[in-house]
Formats: structure tokens, sequence, C-alpha cells
């Protein structure tokens, strides 16, 4: 899988996506990240990138040229799957579009930032439009790094034991179920007999039981979400 990443602050995306799971998928081949800083296509000779807002109003608009021109640039060295924008107004991420995204070649990641973009550039460029918090931030750039984590966990090789992604929290709209290892007993709280039963079939129908109960006393809205959707 490729990312590419467009953003006005590369200094700020660089180290989430340079340790842990994420480094380790690029060192194996398996993911290619690939920063771009906007101000290399901005078309002046002041690298601008942003500009007033038509109407007035407070705050700056990115610009479309310098946009349209690092997307168009990318595009006609490969096919992209999606051109996703992160926006506070997109659609919320989760567990689903993770799955759904990690199966895809190509992606183009376009940071928000200032009061957002020349909304030509969501018309007519951005094919998805992500957000992942009722929030707002300083910029896109944590948003993309947190989508773009999600998605290369999944891809098959990244995580020597698969299976750990496959049960995570919100996988089937279920929290994961507690975990517990050594030792059995710390203070005199005590590891779940079940648990250290050895009886396999048992556990994991304990473990369902205990990420369904958890679900509904932590987040019971995620049991009236379509797992598909």
């Amino acid at each position: 899988m490729r990312i590419d990443i467009i953003t006005v602050q590369p200094e700020l995306i660089q180290s989430p996506l340079s340790h842990s799971i994420v480094k380790r998928a690029i060192d194996k081949g398996l993911a290619e990240i690939i920063i771009h800083n906007l101000r290399d296509y901005a078309t002046d000779k002041y690298k601008s990138v942003d500009d007033y807002a038509f109407g007035g109003g407070a705050g700056m608009v990115m610009k479309i040229e310098p946009v349209y021109k690092a997307i168009e640039n990318l595009k006609q060295e490969r096919d992209y799957d999606e051109i996703i924008y992160t926006s506070p107004d997109g659609t919320l991420f989760n567990q689903n579009t993770a799955n759904e995204l990690s199966t895809y070649q190509n992606l183009i990641i376009l940071c928000g930032h200032y009061k957002g973009v020349d909304h030509r550039i969501r018309e007519h460029l951005i094919t998805r439009e992500i957000s992942i918090g009722n929030y707002v931030l300083s910029g896109g750039e944590l948003a993309a790094a947190v989508i773009s984590d999600a998605i290369i966990r999944l891809i098959p090789g990244v995580i020597s034991d698969e299976t750990s992604a496959l049960t995570d929290s919100f996988q089937d709209n279920l929290l994961a179920p507690p975990v517990y290892t050594r030792p059995e007993t710390f203070k005199g709280w005590r590891v779940p007999e079940i648990l250290r039963s050895g009886n396999f079939e048992k556990i994991e129908k304990w473990r369902f039981e205990q990420s369904l109960e958890r679900t509904k006393n932590l987040r019971p809205e995620l049991l009236d979400e379509d797992p598909d959707e």
C-alpha cells in the first residue's frame, strides 16, 4: 500500500509515522508513506498556499491552485483508490472504514488547515471526507496520522499475529474483552479462573460475553450500528 499525504506542515506528521508498527510495515516493504509539502506546489514566488475568503470573514483558506497541482501530479504517476480530505464535517472514521481502506493500494490524504480549503477542491477533486472526531484540531496532520496508523496495522503481514488485529475493539462493533497476564495473583487480585482453565471453547464464550457486556455498559450506541457500514 502507498499513502501520499499532502500537508502544509510536513514536520508535524513525520514523527508519528516513523515508529512502532507503521515503521515496521515500511521496513518490510508492506507500506509506503510519502509526505508532500504543499508549498512545493505553490504558484507564486512567496510559496503561499492560503488567501482571504471571498465575501470576507475570519480566517484564511487553502488555495485551489497548489492543491490541484499536487493532486494532478500524483495522479499522473498512478491511479488512486481514494483521495481523502481530513475535515471536521467528514464522515466519522471508524473500524469498518479502516478495514475497507486497508484493502486499497493507493491513497491520497489531503490535510485540512486554516479555515478549510477552497470548496471547489471538495467538489471536484476529493472522493471521501473523513473526520476522526467531533472536535477541531489545528490541522489535519494528526488526523492523517491516525487514519494511516489504523489502516496500515491491518495489512496482512504487518502484525506478526494477524488474529490480534481481528480481535481489536470495534471489530464487529464490540469492545475487546478484558485481558490479563502473569502473575496470576497480585495483591490478592486474581486472574479469572476461566482463563486459567485451558478450556478454549469456554474461554471464547466468556470473552464474547465480556465484550458484549462491556459494550452495553460503556458504548451501547455501537450495538445499534450496522457492522457492515
